[in-house]
């Protein structure tokens, strides 16, 4: 009983404390993205499949960067701090840090959320941070990573095109970020491309890239993924005039590509001496964030063990495989529940500590409960924060009660399923199911490549303050609400969950057939099509959460 009263006034000073913010993600946390990638002969129906978890304070507005007509070549600017505004325009905190060349052309239209994500022609990028070393950081480089990925999607059309332009762009500006990983697919293609700076010396960047064989799927989460990059070759060296620079010219094989400088910034850093088979995550990551000289951790074992049992991985492999085969083919709500996932059931599962006797049994005893005579208590959930660990350790002496770092958080500001697919029009072949806050629990809505428009509410970030013109918060409130006595709330919000996603899957064909029919008379009223029926959703959305809301608010006060 004393467990379960400190399980409730820890639960209820949780919930309790969002609106001052008490959800922003604590330092330990660290860096924080899961990006799962599949290949179209790895999907169920045939599509390529990229996805996002933004999982820390970044802001939750999302908007459509219109298409622009550009007659002639000119500059235009790139920036720093949009990640962290309040709404579109808002340029607190926002810097630019200088301009690119925009060749005469007409640019796409792109879905800018904090990390761009999708254009009209169905290219869609997925990100993680892997950090890599600091010494090859360079801070005087122009290009972040979520302009360098705007900057692609507004001016490419297939996967291939958009790496080996932001290459080209880095090359040309330098790259100014830590490690990233970007997850990018299009109809037909699924890549992983990852890049880091050169060395505060030089401005330019280091990167390599590569084509998950179709059949097969691949995970990213804050570690480097990339190894051999073969059948690459280390080019000779170029002789070049004093005061000029190499002409770009990245290695490329129809599955692997690279920067022209990845072996030689690797050898005069001394990251790799040359001999034996270079490795991309070991020259320019190495550990990962576990201490381990590995290049996967707790996350991304779980989502190749999920996938693909058969193969055996266990946390003992050195190197896990870039990309595998998986035991049966993936479709949206298979990754839709990995990005969901608290390793329930495993021994990583911290609910699975937090037991109560069954009922009949004695509630005071002294003795400790076998499993066969215990159930996980409803205050159980899997997303405590560091001092309820605490708190459960101090009571229980257990050292099982420790920190982990599960796929699903609460401080995830949105996340992303992106479908690309072949057979269908780009307007309604690229499908965005976009959740915000925690995909564990919230519902995925769909945002389609061919829109112009979003709902108002999604055009308001949620995370400077609470705001009830912001989709955020009517999900955000509840979900917390929920996490106060998990074991009874899930049975209602995991189902509701599921079924909008259920809905969006079940209703797709309807919506690709209307729109077939309106685009051929009327291509402004089929977009208006694909704008109602986002904004109707994300309606149903809001309705449905803030249901659920009152509906836990009255369990508790009638002593549940």
């Amino acid at each position: 009983m004393k467990t379960q009263i400190l399980s409730l006034t820890i639960a209820l000073s949780f919930s309790l404390a969002v609106a001052a913010q008490d959800f922003l993600p604590q330092p330990a946390f660290g860096d924080n993205c899961t990006s799962i990638l599949v290949s179209p002969g790895a999907s169920e129906d045939g599509s390529a499949i990229t996805s996002h978890t933004c999982d820390s304070w970044y802001r939750t507005w999302m908007r459509w960067l219109p298409s622009v007509e550009y007659k002639n070549d000119t500059l235009v600017p790139v920036y720093t701090g949009l990640m962290h505004t309040e709404y579109p325009g808002s340029m607190d905190g926002v810097k630019e840090k200088g301009k690119v060349l925009q060749k005469a052309g007409k640019t796409y239209r792109v879905l800018d959320t904090a990390y761009p994500c999708l254009n009209e022609k169905q290219l869609a990028m997925g990100e993680t941070t892997y950090g890599g070393k600091d010494t090859l950081r360079n801070k005087d480089g122009l290009l972040m990573i979520e302009e360098l990925a705007r900057l692609a999607l507004q001016r490419c059309a297939t996967a291939r095109e958009a790496i080996l332009y932001m290459g080209e762009l880095a090359y040309e500006y330098g790259y100014g970020d830590g490690g990233e990983c970007l997850t990018v697919i299009d109809p037909k293609e699924a890549w992983i491309f990852e890049i880091q700076g050169e060395g505060p010396d030089q401005l330019g960047a280091v990167w390599a890239a590569c084509r998950i064989p179709d059949g097969e799927v691949s995970v990213s989460a804050n570690i480097s993924r990339i190894g051999s990059l073969k059948p690459l070759t280390e080019p000779a060296q170029q002789k070049v005039k004093k005061g000029k620079k190499t002409p770009y010219k990245p290695l490329e094989s129809e599955t692997v590509m690279a920067s022209q400088n990845v072996f030689a910034v690797a050898r005069r850093l001394g990251l790799w001496d040359g001999n034996g088979e270079f490795s991309f995550w070991r020259a320019y990551s190495g550990e990962n964030y576990e201490g381990e000289m590995k290049n996967y951790a707790i996350r991304e074992l779980f989502v190749l063990q999920q996938i693909a049992p058969s193969l055996g991985l266990t946390k003992d492999i050195e190197e896990l495989p870039l990309s595998v085969k998986p035991d049966k083919k993936l479709s949206v709500k298979d990754v839709s529940r990995l990005l969901g996932s608290y390793y329930e059931g495993t021994e990583s599962d911290l609910t699975q500590l937090m037991r109560v006797p069954k009922k009949g049994r004695k509630l005071f005893s002294k003795e400790k409960w076998e499993d066969k005579d215990s159930i996980v208590s409803n205050f159980a959930n899997p997303w405590m924060r560091f001092d309820e660990i605490s708190a459960y350790y101090a009571m229980t002496g257990d050292e099982r009660f420790d920190w982990v770092r599960t796929i699903a958080v609460p401080q995830c500001a949105y996340s992303t399923v992106i479908q690309a697919r072949e057979w269908l029009p780009d307007a309604i072949g690229g499908v965005c199911w976009m959740s915000l806050d925690n995909p564990g629990q919230s519902p995925r809505f769909p945002i389609f490549a061919g829109g112009t428009e979003l709902p108002a509410m999604l055009k308001i970030c949620g995370q400077h303050r609470y705001r009830e013109d912001c989709l955020l918060w009517h999900l955000r409130q509840t979900n917390k609400l929920a996490a106060v006595r998990w074991g009874i709330c899930r049975k209602t919000l995991e189902p509701a969950r599921d079924r909008f996603l259920d809905k969006g899957l079940r209703e797709l064909p309807f919506v690709e057939k209307t729109y077939k029919d309106m685009v051929r008379t009327d291509e402004k009223e089929a977009a208006a099509l694909l704008n109602d029926y986002t904004a109707d959703f994300v309606g149903a959305v809001v309705l449905r959460w803030d249901e659920l809301y009152l509906s836990y608010w009255r369990k508790f006060w009638a002593g549940f």
